[in-house]
């Protein structure tokens, strides 16, 4: 049995690491250059220096995550030991922490030193209905989105793991989300980042261990169509060649909704998507600087400082889409500036629109989500785009991946 793994993004490679890991022979495709999909590094002169094409937060109750890495032996995520989180609003120049306790009996809220400015009990007590949200609810039908809790805490966490304004998004990804992280106490969300980057952290060791293991990994090789026969898939067919499939072989087709539902005629898939915006500086951060800054009431939503530069990232930015980077890079830099008292002038700086960063975490769209199974039986899907539970995230995306190996596992047992 070989296991055909089309595309190299996260899903992909969660799949084909997962299943070469069980000795299956597997050959990876990738119809771009690198691998990496979304979560990609690359050297980028204007800046002078490796960037992230965009900045992905990991929480320390990650499971998927934590599992993939651990096979590939990547090196380990970064981040403090505890669950913490500064925030600046920019309106009012209030600066506050949020240091969670541990367990999952949530004292901290209580604490005045680690809870939210201005926030009481009641507040923390009504955001307890996600986790009653049924199906078909949006945020704003399941909680009273409104309040210091809220505006200071809930908002700005489920704006950036669910890429979607939170008030109009599913309640039932918000439930889940909260449910893994939030609901399990501080040690399930202690916020994780690549010290090294992302293709460091995440890509280059899965390429590493799948060469290792004596896959097959073709880059440049883009499949134009899937051919069946009755029930199965029997051939793939790429830009340079055509792969006829044995009795047994399997098939993992993890590339972009949109490219699926071409291959696949008759599957439904998001079709809805919101962008990120991040911009990238070239200037160490200040003495002192949390390693990620939370910021209300700017364009900035979440600023990061690495070792050679400090980066920030907007969500459900898809209305910035169309202004002019230089205009970009101005406000974001101002807004830099100000949460961190810096008074440099604009430093060295690129802007990264990811258009379609994720598909919109919405209730409509989240009813589109296929599941793994398809009508074929020698073929699965994998992506943070199908039904995995949880909104567009890396987690997401490892899920997918070792679910589609399980299937591929399973069927052929």
């Amino acid at each position: 049995m070989t296991a055909y793994v089309v595309g190299a993004g996260l899903a992909g490679l969660g799949a084909a690491t997962a299943l070469a890991a069980e000795r299956a022979a597997v050959e990876l495709s990738e119809a771009a250059a690198q691998a990496g999909g979304r979560c990609r590094s690359y050297f980028d002169a204007q800046v002078g220096l490796t960037i992230d094409n965009g900045n992905h937060l990991v929480l320390s109750g990650n499971l998927a995550v934590r599992q993939y890495l651990e096979r590939i032996d990547a090196q380990p995520l970064t981040g403090p030991a505890a669950a913490e989180f500064p925030f600046v609003d920019l309106a009012t120049c209030q600066a506050w922490t949020v240091r969670p306790n541990p367990g999952a009996v949530p004292w901290w809220i209580l604490s005045a030193e680690r809870g939210v400015p201005g926030a009481r009990f009641g507040d923390f007590l009504a955001m307890a209905g996600l986790l009653r949200a049924r199906p078909g609810q949006r945020v704003d039908q399941a909680i009273r989105c409104s309040g210091p809790v809220w505006d200071k805490l809930m908002r700005p966490f489920l704006l950036a793991a669910l890429n979607t304004e939170p008030e109009a998004a599913s309640a039932e990804l918000a439930s889940q989300v909260v449910r893994e992280t939030l609901a399990r106490g501080g040690a399930a969300y202690a916020p994780r980042l690549p010290a090294q980057g992302l293709a460091a952290t995440f890509i280059n060791p899965a390429l590493d261990y799948l060469e290792a293991q004596g896959a097959q990994i073709r880059l440049k090789r883009r499949l134009l169509r899937i051919e069946t026969q009755g029930d199965r898939v029997s051939a793939l067919v790429f830009a340079d060649d055509r792969q006829p499939l044995a009795a047994d072989d399997r098939v993992v087709l993890a590339v972009p909704p949109t490219v699926a539902v071409e291959l696949l005629p008759g599957l439904q898939a998001p079709d809805q998507f919101e962008a990120i915006l991040n911009g990238h500086f070239r200037r160490r951060a200040p003495a002192g600087a949390p390693a990620i800054l939370g910021v209300l009431n700017g364009l900035v939503e979440w600023i990061f400082c690495f070792d050679d530069r400090i980066s920030v990232t907007v969500s459900g930015a898809s209305r910035w889409m169309d202004t002019p980077r230089e205009e970009l890079a101005g406000r974001l830099w101002a807004d830099v500036a100000r949460a961190l008292d810096l008074s440099d002038g604009l430093p060295p700086w690129q802007v990264v629109k990811e258009k379609r960063a994720t598909f919109r975490a919405d209730v409509e769209q989240n009813a589109r989500r296929p599941t793994a199974k398809t009508p074929l039986r020698n073929l699965v899907l994998a992506g943070d785009w199908i039904d995995t539970g949880l909104p567009a995230t890396i987690e997401g995306a490892l899920r997918s991946g070792a679910a589609a190996a399980r299937l591929v596992r399973d069927a052929v047992a």
